[in-house]
């Protein structure tokens, strides 16, 4: 999660090819839009801001993360900018707007490539 595109380079499979940014973002119609090899860009997203925030990953982090995949604003058609804008929203809710928990959600998904307020 923290370094997409790094888990294998094998000479039989070679180079893997996982994205950790928009910038690098696959557009394909395979895989339902490329939805497993781009899940690099959300998963590094969470790591940034798990390091941001210090602790266990799954204490803060994790515990937004969670609440905006249960959340029932999150629809099946969402892309990285509507889960991002939620995953900042539930970090606002969590632990208020100006707090280290939610800087650190909207300045991951800026690094990642995805703007969010």
């Amino acid at each position: 999660m923290k370094d997409p595109g790094t888990a294998y380079d094998d000479p039989v499979l070679g180079k893997d090819p996982q994205p950790g940014t928009m910038q690098d973002y696959v557009q394909t119609l395979a895989d339902n839009g490329g939805v497993h090899i781009n899940s690099g860009i959300p998963n590094h997203a969470f790591a940034l801001a798990a390091i941001q925030i210090g602790g266990y990953a799954w204490e803060k982090a994790g515990l937004i993360w969670y609440k905006t995949l249960l959340d029932p604003r999150l629809r099946p058609t969402a892309d990285f900018q509507a889960f991002a804008g939620l995953t900042v929203t539930n970090a606002d809710q969590l632990y208020g707007q100006s707090s280290l928990e939610r800087l650190a959600v909207r300045d991951a998904w800026r690094e990642v490539g995805v703007s969010v307020s």
